[in-house]
Order: C-alpha cells, then structure tokens, then sequence
C-alpha cells in the first residue's frame, strides 16, 4: 500500500489538534482478533468489509473485532491460561481492562464470525456451533441483549484464553472524529469449527493468504485502513499459524498513535520502527 500524501484538510485539522485548538475526541477501548488458518501460501487470515454505511472503517476490510462491553470485565468468567494479571502485563493495563479486552476479543471474534474459543473444560473447546441455539445466543450478544459472561457461564464454558496471542496496539489519530485504542491479538481457527457470514455490520467475508491481502490492496482490489495492512503484511512473513501464534509469545504491547510527518514531498502517517524494513523490502 503506498503511503499517498495526506489532504491538505487532514493537515490542517491535525496542526488544530497538536497547537490545542481543537479537542481530539476520547477514543473507546477495543479488541480485534487475526483469525488464522493454513494455505499453501502462509497463513490465511479471516477478513470482513465493512459496510459502506458505517460511520467508522465504511467499506473497509477488517479482522473480527469491536467495542468493549462494561459487562465485559466480570470475574465470574471461568478462565483458562494467562491470568488477568498477566495479560495486564502483556497489554499494558491493568488487570481489569486486560480481563475486560480478552473477553471482548473472544466475544466480538464470536458475534462476527460464528466462531468460539471457549469449551468445557481447560483444555478443549466447542466443536459446533451452528445450530439454532447457538446463533440464538450469538444474535443475543450482537443486539447486546445478553451479557458474555452470563451466556459463558449459562452454557458453563470456559474462556480459552491460552488460545490468544497478544500482536499489537493502535490509537486512532487525533483528528479522527471516531477514535478507539485498540488492541490486536492472533488465534488459530480451533479444530472442527468454521467461520460463518454472520455479522450485520459485514457486506462481505473471505479467507484469504495474507501475502494475497497485501497484494489486492496494492492493486485497489480492495481497502484497508493502515494497521489491517500492516498486519497482513507482518503476518504474511511467517510460514504457517502456528508459527505466527509463536512469534506472539511474550510480546508485550505498546499502542502507537499515527501522527502527522513530512516525508520530504508532503504529509504522510507515521508507523512503528517495527515495520519499516518490511515496507522498505516491497
């Protein structure tokens, strides 16, 4: 994705916000899940487009993610792997927003795509969940009308937090009138599960190599908002799921905020020091 020279109107809104004479808005805390699976060219990652009538990302592609629930952070979850306290140290939180991130990346990556990282126990996890009741339950989520905790504890699950891997952070940049800190983790499609067209807030879904996301944005094939690009273009380095779930051990994670630079010949985005030899190397 080539990095286009900002509009003169998003340079002059963000100089308003950096010499305070604008307020940026307060940007909502977020999760957002890289679903992952095999191909033969790297890992495949689970996409959904946007509607193009959403106020934030319209028509953009996107991994499963969203909003945190307040009812999100609730001790009540039955949990499996890092502790609270421990993702805290991952993400950089404290324990009750890490607690209430992880439940929001299980939640939100159920409502938009059908699937589950939750089980009977702490080592396995539901092989279904296709039938009426399930999607009874997953509609239930989306609508907000049922709480994740209570549908967790309701259908006595328990939360396979083992299964996440902590990637990455992005803040919305401060001229952006919609704003979200959001906090990017890596799982494996589980065994015996698949992803279904489910969301309301998706058009359209797909699998594809991440190496091939990267690509059909190159081409205008379609459009990604800069972190998606990123992470595909990250993720496609590795050779298998597997490989990118292990590169996730032990990343701790720093959110970066975009802001406006001089490239020489205008106004581009800034991005994290982690990703400018993979640009360079394209």
């Amino acid at each position: 994705m080539k990095r286009l020279p900002l509009p003169a109107h998003l340079v002059e809104q963000a100089q308003a916000y950096a010499d305070g004479s604008s307020e940026p808005a307060e940007p909502r805390n977020a999760a957002t899940v890289v679903l992952l699976g095999p191909s033969s060219d790297g890992p495949n990652v689970y996409l959904l487009r946007r509607q193009t009538t959403m106020a934030f990302a319209g028509g953009m592609c996107v991994f499963p993610g969203g909003g945190v629930d307040e009812r999100d952070d609730d001790p009540a979850v039955a949990w499996a792997g890092p502790s609270p306290d421990e993702w805290a140290s991952r993400l950089g939180v404290d324990g009750d927003l890490a607690r209430a991130l992880v439940c929001a990346a299980v939640r939100e990556t159920f409502e938009e795509s059908g699937v589950l990282l939750a089980g009977p126990d702490a080592t396995s996890v539901v092989s279904d969940t296709t039938t009426e009741d399930w999607e009874a339950d997953r509609a239930a989520l989306e609508s907000r009308e049922l709480a994740f905790a209570d549908f967790l504890v309701r259908r006595r699950l328990v939360l396979r937090t083992d299964l996440l891997g902590a990637w990455s952070g992005w803040l919305t940049p401060v001229f952006e009138p919609r704003r979200y800190r959001t906090w990017f983790f890596v799982a494996v499609l589980p065994e015996g599960q698949r992803t279904r067209d489910v969301s309301t807030e998706s058009s359209a879904v797909a699998w594809m190599p991440a190496r091939s996301a990267v690509a059909a944005v190159d081409d205008g094939e379609i459009f990604m908002m800069p972190p998606t690009w990123l992470t595909c273009l990250e993720i496609g380095g590795y050779d298998s799921p597997d490989a990118v779930l292990a590169a996730s051990e032990g990343r701790e994670v720093e959110i970066f905020m975009p802001e406006v630079i001089s490239d020489g010949e205008g106004h581009i985005l800034s991005t994290p020091e982690r990703y400018t030899a993979l640009i360079a190397d394209r």
